[in-house]
């Protein structure tokens, strides 16, 4: 065993003089009720409190979820990020901060899922058990779909984050909302028109945003492929987990023949959330991650059908 190195043994104090040694102490004797009913419940306080809050709630809230998809895989359990809010109006000190987590935990056990006949259902149960006017969910998760190779038709697994949110009010009903953020390859139009071969080409970001529409959320068959399908069709190509050389032949030569200024992304991009019934407001960012610049190029768009005219 070469040189082992020994130390002598020692007794050690038992645990709860090891304890008492790191600052431990002896509980205190307590007077104060033990009883929920008996408990003074600083939050329900009923006073003048100077303001009304826009948001009250919980944040950062980290949950296993059930997602369908019209993409495979069909049914796939994620972890979502949760935020619930309400508002609170001055006359009250506090909202009930427990209860938005029992209600998840409720739901959880008849099964939490990504949809938004769910999530509509749940604020606005949450408005009754709040006993408050409005209620909002905000979730966050990565969603993971297959992706053949184009030649090979080899398979793996590429992901986008997606996000939800609902608010329920009781005078004006439900608002719903969603993004998607995916990964693009884009080609420098500029660089393949001045050299005489070759262009330069990158990895850029398209980053959607939409106000939906009540109905048409809820009766369509994924919301989810839709944003994919306009920010990865309008790309130079898309990304793939999985090439091979007869795949990643065909992929440069996509993207050499479709080449894309960040500008050109978020116009196209655009365009095919101006033709869905589903989205009624939407914003479109991309960002390339330049691979000759030490900077990024970036660009954006917001667009309200409600409110302005496409130009003719």
């Amino acid at each position: 065993m070469g040189n082992t190195k020994t130390f002598p043994s020692r007794k050690l104090p038992n645990k709860k003089e090891r304890h008492k040694l790191f600052g431990s102490v002896t509980p205190v004797l307590k007077t104060k009720p033990v009883e929920k009913s008996e408990m003074a419940d600083l939050q329900n306080t009923k006073k003048d409190f100077l303001f009304d809050l826009d948001a009250v709630g919980v944040a950062n809230v980290k949950h296993p979820v059930t997602i369908y998809s019209k993409l495979e895989p069909h049914v796939q359990t994620s972890v979502g990020e949760i935020q619930f809010t309400s508002s609170l109006k001055n006359t009250s000190k506090g909202t009930n901060m427990s209860r938005f987590t029992e209600q998840l935990a409720y739901y959880h056990e008849k099964g939490f899922t990504a949809e938004f006949s769910t999530l509509k259902q749940f604020v606005k149960e949450l408005t009754e058990r709040l006993e408050q006017s409005d209620a909002t969910i905000e979730m966050e998760f990565p969603w993971f779909y297959e992706r053949k190779g184009p030649q090979t038709e080899l398979a793996g697994m590429n992901h986008a984050n997606v996000a939800m949110r609902v608010t329920y009010d009781q005078h004006t009903g439900f608002s719903l909302g969603a993004s998607l953020s995916v990964f693009v390859t884009t080609l420098c139009p500029c660089s393949k028109e001045i050299s005489e071969y070759s262009a330069h080409n990158q990895r850029g970001e398209v980053s959607i945003d939409v106000e939906l529409d009540e109905l048409e959320a809820v009766n369509v068959d994924d919301w989810k492929q839709m944003l994919l399908e306009a920010a990865e069709s309008n790309a130079s190509s898309r990304l793939h987990p999985v090439l091979k050389r007869p795949d990643e032949k065909m992929v440069t030569e996509q993207a050499y023949e479709n080449p894309r200024f960040v500008e050109d992304m978020v116009r196209l991009v655009a365009a095919d959330l101006y033709e869905m019934d589903l989205v009624t407001k939407f914003k479109v960012q991309c960002r390339n991650e330049e691979s000759i610049h030490m900077h990024d190029a970036i660009a954006s768009i917001t667009y309200d059908k409600n409110n302005m005219t496409f130009p003719s």
